[in-house]
């Protein structure tokens, strides 16, 4: 939408990681975009001038930002923007619902294509000629930052209290809640707090878990299973090996450096309990990695987390926080 050119680059692990879904959608939109690195991944050119616009067949199996990204732009395009996608899978859905949200609250419309199930439910529809109106917003609490204390009452046996999320909150992370719930926690919804106390007696193995809905709270989860009383095994996670490091190969790594027993493939994590004791944990300059393992120090004496500061991405003060739990 910039008059002249932009050029965008990032970090070195940005430079390895593909946006090239999202450039050719771009492109079949009209813009111009140029591919600078290697693989599809950053550094990228996009000439600007405006977006035309039009139907699009497009791949969302990877990752929901690509869906999220041409959301935002599509009512500033000359013509209506509909997107079909290609396959059954919209991966990580509740993060592209959760922008369509978001984009109602400025002014903005954008609606699936029909009731699921329906031939047109795998489309979205964004008029052309509607433009964000400001207003004061007041953003939520972050539900993917809010597990790593939930999940640290629920292997503590603890409880823990987070102000400000509402109860009608889409966040994709809450339902993480559900899960830890189900493994024998007791969860308390208010109309804008929820607790979290941890069983006494430890926690149940729920066998199989799809995650795809929520990655990010994955890998949190993937350190929780390590407490429960029997093997996890965390389904439909492919999109993981493309975040800021390839975190199911760090966490079958880092997971088996504590002497759990994890193994990785290509879309799974198998997790089976075993005796547990401290090591130095490699964090591959993500934060989700330093505030997931983080958690098993609360039970496991020993464990280090390497390069803390990785966690400023997100949340700087988290050991601070942390400390004071």
């Amino acid at each position: 939408l910039a008059p002249g050119p932009v050029e965008l680059d990032g970090n070195a692990r940005m430079r390895e990681r593909p946006i090239v879904q999202l450039a050719d959608a771009l492109g079949e939109l009209g813009a111009r975009v140029e591919l600078l690195g290697d693989g599809g991944c950053p550094p990228l050119r996009v000439r600007g001038g405006g977006l035309p616009g039009g139907s699009i067949r497009m791949d969302a199996g990877a990752s929901s930002q690509y869906v999220s990204a041409v959301l935002m732009a599509a009512p500033y395009a000359e013509q209506d923007v509909q997107l079909h996608f290609l396959g059954e899978k919209v991966v990580s859905r509740p993060y592209i619902d959760l922008t369509l949200e978001v984009m109602d609250d400025f002014g903005v419309e954008a609606r699936w294509g029909g009731a699921p199930g329906s031939p047109g439910a795998n489309s979205l529809l964004v008029e052309a000629g509607q433009r964000y109106q400001a207003r004061d917003y007041s953003i939520e609490p972050d539900a993917s930052s809010a597990a790593y204390p939930f999940c640290a009452a629920a292997i503590t046996g603890g409880r823990v209290r987070v102000e400000g999320i509402p109860r009608s909150s889409i966040q994709a992370d809450l339902a993480i809640l559900d899960l830890l719930e189900r493994m024998g926690c007791r969860v308390t919804r208010e109309d804008d707090a929820i607790e979290l106390q941890g069983p006494a007696a430890g926690l149940k193995s729920l066998e199989t878990v799809n995650m795809n809905a929520l990655p990010d709270a994955a890998l949190a989860y993937a350190v929780v299973a390590l407490f429960a009383d029997g093997p996890t095994l965390i389904t439909d996670i492919a999109n993981l090996r493309i975040k800021e490091t390839d975190r199911l190969a760090a966490l079958e790594t880092e997971l088996r450096r504590l002497g759990g027993r994890a193994e990785a493939g290509p879309d799974f994590l198998q997790i089976r309990p075993a005796p547990l004791y401290g090591a130095s944990i490699e964090t591959y300059d993500d934060h989700r990695m330093a505030m997931s393992f983080a958690l098993a120090g609360l039970r496991i004496p020993g464990v280090v987390i390497k390069d803390p500061a990785c966690v400023s991405k997100t949340w700087p003060d988290f050991f601070d926080v942390f400390e004071n739990l």
